[in-house]
C-alpha cells in the first residue's frame, strides 16, 4: 500500500547540508498500527511529514498503491493529503475561530463536497468519537482530550487510507491518553495508522508493529503482521476551496477582531467619503443642467430606427406623445407599459423625408443592414479582411466640403465611390489591427507611399456565393482570386487627419463616400443568391425555415435590400436646423394614430456640454485628491493583511495539511481583503449619504438656487463600494501571495 524506497532528506543549515534521513526503506499495509520510536532529532517527524506529503524527500521514492510520486506536482501532493491522509497532531492544530463542526468539515470543504453531505458525515464521525453534543462549541471551550477527539474526527471525515499521528498523547494525562489510543487502535482495524511517539509503553501496548529510528536510519522493525493487498494504482481527486468557504473562514476570523476591523474599515472609508461627496455635488449640478442643449452636441445625428425604442415624457431626446389640444388643467395619463414603439418606414414616410429642405441638413444616411465582404492581398495571396479591425465607415460630414473637416496629409480626397482615404491621427498613428487588416506587416516600417494606391476588393454576390446541389449557397472560400477578379476595386487615394470640427465624427480607419454602399447594393440586388432568397422562405445557406422578419434580415445582410432601411441618420449643423427636422417629422405624424407615427431620437438633447465638462473636470480633480487616501488605505490594508498572515500562520499550515492548495491560501486572505474593502465601502457611502443633508442645508442658506446641490447617485454608490473592494483586494494581494508560499511544516510549528 505504502512503500518508502531509499528515502533521503537533506536540510540546508547555513552553508552546511544536514542529512535528516539516510536511506529509509519501509513498507506499510492497510490494517497496521505502526509506532515509530526514537530519540529527539532521529527523523521521526520528518518521516511522518514526508509520508503525509507536507515535506518533500531529497532522493528515493514514495510509492502509493504501486504509483511512484517522483513526478508528483504541487497539486498532486495537495490532492494526496486531502484524499488519503488524516493528520492527528500533538497540539491538536484546531482553528480557534471555527466551531467544532466547522473544524471537522474543513477538509471535506476542500474536496468540494456539498453542505448537506458534509454535515451528515461530520455528525456521524463526531458521534463516533463521542462529541456529537459539542458541535457548536469553539475549541477553546474543550478539554485536551476533547480537542484531540475533534482532531481525530477531522482526520477521519474524508475517509483517508492513512492516519498519521504525531505524538497524539503528548499533551494528555494518562487516562485521557489511553482513551485516545484505544480510539486510534480501533481506527487501525480498517486503515493504516502510523504514530510517532516517545512513549515505548504505549507503543508496545497498542501498536501492532514498532519501527525504531536513530540518526535518520531504521535500526529496528518488528515487521508487518498484515498480508499486503494488491496495488491498484493511485490517482487522487483534485481539491478546490470555494470562495464562499474562504469568505466564511475570513469572516469568522475578523469577528474575533471586531474593534480592529471597524477601525480599519473606517480609516479606509475616508477616501470613499471624499470621492462620494464630490460625485454627489457633481451629480446635483449635472441634474440642474440636464435640460440645457449645447451647440457642441449639434453634430450628433437624429436617429430614426425601425427597432422598438422607448418614448414618453421621461425619455430625454425622444419625442413624447402629447394629446392634441388638451383641455385646460387636464391631467395627461401616461402608461409606462406603452412606451415601446416600432417605426414603420412606409414609402410615404421615405418620400416625405426626401422632401426635407436641403438647407436644414448636411447628410441623410440610410442603413440597410448590408455588411460588405472586403478582401486584400497579402504577399500576393487574397484574404478576407476583418471589418471590425479596419474601421470601415462612410463620411458623415458634407462630402462636397471634406477639406473643412479633414486635413490632407498625402494624396487626394476621393472624387468617386471607388476612392477611399485612410484616417489617422495628427501624429500619423494607426492601430496595429488596422495595419494588419490592410495586409501589411506591423513590425515593418510603413510609409505614406506604401499605402497610397493600395487596392482593396469588395466582393459581389455572384462571385462570393456559389450555388450547390439542392439550392444551397456557400461562400467561395476555395477560389478567392476569382472573387477578387470579379469584385469592385476600391483604392486608397489619400491619407487624412480630422480637424477640430470633425473630432466628434472621427475614428481611425478607412473612410468612404456614401455612394459606395449605394452602388454595391444596386449591383448585388439582382444577384443569383438574392433572387433565390427572395423567392424562398428557407435560408439559402442551410434551408432552415425563416419568418418574414428573419428572411428580411438575411436579405439585408447579403446586400439584397436597397429600399427598406433599418436605420436613418440625419446630420445637421445647428440647433435651429435640428428643430426644423423634428418639425418636418412632426408634420408627417399629424393626424396619425400612435402606431403609425415615426419617433426619432435626438442624441444632442442631453446635458450641456460646456458646463457639464467643466463640472466633470472639477469633479475629477477633486476626486483625484480624495483618491489619494484610497491609495494610502490600500497600503494600510496590505499591512493589516500581512499582520493577519502572521497571526494565522498556524491556520495556513492546518489548511495545507488538510490538502489546501497554495491558491486556496491566497483565496482565504484575498477573501479577508474583500470583506474589509466591502465593509469600508458600505461604511463610506452610508456616511456620504448622511453628510449630504447638512451640505444641502448650508448651500441653500448661501444661495437658494443651490437647493439639493448634493444628490447621491445609487450607481455611484455601488461603484464606490466596488472600487473600495478592488483597491483593498489589490492592497492585500502581495500578503496573500506571501501566505501561499509559506512552508506548511514551518507554519505548523508556529507557537
Amino acid at each position: 500500500m505504502l512503500l518508502l524506497k531509499d528515502i533521503v532528506k537533506d536540510y540546508r543549515v547555513g552553508e552546511r547540508i544536514f542529512r535528516a534521513l539516510k536511506g529509509i526503506n519501509l513498507e506499510f499495509h492497510q490494517g497496521e498500527f505502526v509506532a515509530i520510536l526514537g530519540p529527539s532529532g532521529c527523523g521521526k517527524t520528518t518521516t511522518l511529514n514526508i509520508i503525509g506529503g507536507l515535506d518533500r524527500y531529497t532522493s528515493g521514492d514514495l510509492v502509493i498503491n504501486g504509483t511512484s510520486t517522483k513526478n508528483f506536482k504541487e497539486q498532486d501532493w495537495d490532492a494526496y493529503r486531502n484524499n488519503s491522509i488524516g493528520f492527528v497532531f500533538q497540539s491538536y492544530n484546531l482553528i480557534s475561530h471555527l466551531s467544532v463542526l466547522d473544524n471537522v468539515e474543513l477538509g471535506m470543504k476542500l474536496s468540494g463536497i456539498g453542505a448537506a453531505e458534509r454535515r451528515e458525515k461530520a455528525m456521524a464521525v463526531l458521534k463516533r468519537v463521542g462529541l456529537e453534543s459539542q458541535v457548536h462549541k469553539r475549541p477553546t471551550k474543550l478539554s485536551g482530550g476533547e480537542k484531540q477527539r475533534v482532531a481525530i474526527a477531522r482526520a477521519l471525515l474524508n475517509d483517508p487510507d492513512i492516519i498519521l499521528a504525531d505524538e497524539p498523547t503528548g499533551a494528555l494525562d494518562s487516562t485521557t491518553a489511553h482513551e485516545i489510543l484505544n480510539l486510534i487502535q480501533e481506527i487501525s482495524k480498517e486503515k493504516l495508522v502510523i504514530m510517532v511517539t516517545h512513549a515505548r509503553t504505549y507503543a508496545e501496548e497498542y501498536a501492532s508493529r514498532i519501527v525504531e529510528l536513530k540518526d535518520g536510519e531504521v535500526i529496528a522493525d518488528s515487521g508487518s503482521t498484515v498480508p499486503p493487498c494488491p496495488d491498484e494504482g493511485y490517482e487522487p481527486k483534485k481539491t478546490s476551496m470555494s470562495f464562499f468557504t474562504a469568505l466564511k473562514l475570513s469572516f469568522n476570523n475578523l469577528r474575533t477582531k471586531k474593534f480592529r476591523t471597524v477601525v480599519t474599515a473606517l480609516a479606509s472609508s475616508i477616501g470613499i467619503i471624499g470621492v462620494g461627496l464630490v460625485l454627489s455635488i457633481s451629480n446635483g449640478f449635472s441634474n440642474q443642467l440636464s435640460e440645457i442643449e449645447q451647440e457642441q452636441l449639434v453634430g450628433l445625428p437624429i436617429l430614426i430606427g425601425r427597432e422598438q425604442m422607448s418614448i414618453g415624457f421621461d425619455q430625454a431626446g425622444a419625442t413624447a406623445y402629447i394629446p392634441e389640444d388638451p383641455e385646460e388643467n387636464e391631467i395627461v395619463v401616461w402608461d409606462p407599459d406603452s412606451t415601446l414603439h416600432t417605426n414603420v418606414f412606409t414609402a410615404e414616410f421615405l418620400n416625405h423625408l426626401e422632401s426635407l429642405d436641403e438647407e436644414v441638413y448636411t447628410n441623410i444616411h440610410y442603413e440597410f443592414g448590408y455588411i460588405p465582404t472586403i478582401l486584400t492581398e497579402r504577399d500576393g495571396t487574397p484574404e478576407i479582411m476583418d471589418l471590425s479591425q479596419l474601421g470601415f465607415s462612410n463620411f458623415v460630414v458634407p462630402e462636397d466640403d471634406l477639406a473643412r473637416y479633414y486635413d490632407l496629409k498625402a494624396g487626394t480626397f476621393p472624387t468617386n465611390p471607388t476612392e477611399v482615404v485612410l484616417l489617422m491621427d495628427e501624429y500619423s498613428v494607426l492601430e496595429r489591427d488596422i495595419i494588419e487588416a490592410l495586409g501589411y506587416d506591423p513590425d515593418e516600417t510603413l510609409y505614406y507611399e506604401d499605402v497610397l494606391g493600395k487596392e482593396l476588393y469588395v466582393a459581389l454576390n455572384d462571385d462570393l456565393y456559389v450555388e450547390q446541389a439542392g439550392g444551397v449557397f456557400l461562400p467561395n472560400f476555395t477560389d478567392l482570386q476569382s472573387v477578387v477578379d470579379g469584385g469592385v476595386t476600391i483604392t486608397i487615394v489619400g491619407l487624412v487627419e480630422a480637424t477640430e470640427d470633425a473630432l466628434e465624427y472621427g475614428n481611425e480607419g478607412i473612410k468612404y463616400l456614401y455612394d459606395l454602399k449605394t452602388d454595391l447594393l444596386a449591383q448585388n440586388s439582382g444577384s443569383d443568391i438574392c433572387v433565390a432568397q427572395q423567392n424562398s422562405n428557407q435560408s439559402v445557406f442551410d434551408l432552415t425555415a425563416l419568418t418574414d422578419e428573419e428572411k428580411e434580415q438575411v436579405l439585408s445582410f447579403i446586400g439584397c435590400n436597397d429600399s427598406n432601411p433599418f436605420l436613418i441618420q440625419i446630420y445637421t449643423d445647428s440647433v435651429e436646423h435640428k428643430e426644423a427636422i423634428k418639425e418636418h417629422i412632426a408634420l408627417f405624424n399629424a393626424d396619425r394614430d400612435i402606431d403609425d407615427k415615426i419617433f426619432e431620437t435626438d442624441l444632442a438633447e442631453a446635458i450641456g456640454e460646456t458646463l457639464g465638462t467643466l463640472i466633470t473636470s472639477i469633479s475629477v480633480v477633486l476626486s483625484a485628491f480624495a483618491s489619494i487616501s484610497l491609495v494610502v488605505s490600500s497600503v494600510m490594508i496590505g499591512v493589516i493583511i500581512y499582520i493577519s498572515v502572521l497571526e494565522r500562520t498556524k491556520e495556513i499550515g492546518i489548511i495545507r495539511s488538510l490538502g489546501g492548495r497554495k491558491k486556496d491560501i491566497s483565496r482565504v486572505f484575498n477573501a479577508e481583503s474583500v470583506i474589509i474593502g466591502a465593509f469600508a465601502g458600505l461604511l463610506g457611502i452610508a456616511i456620504t449619504f448622511v453628510l449630504t443633508f447638512p451640505i444641502n442645508a448650508l448651500a441653500v442658506n448661501y444661495d437658494e438656487s443651490l437647493a439639493n446641490v448634493a444628490q447621491v447617485n445609487v450607481i455611484h454608490l455601488i461603484l464606490l463600494v466596488i472600487i473600495s473592494t478592488i483597491l483593498t483586494f489589490i492592497g492585500g494581494f502581495i500578503p496573500s501571495r506571501l501566505a501561499a508560499r509559506k512552508d506548511p511544516v514551518e507554519a505548523l510549528r508556529v507557537e
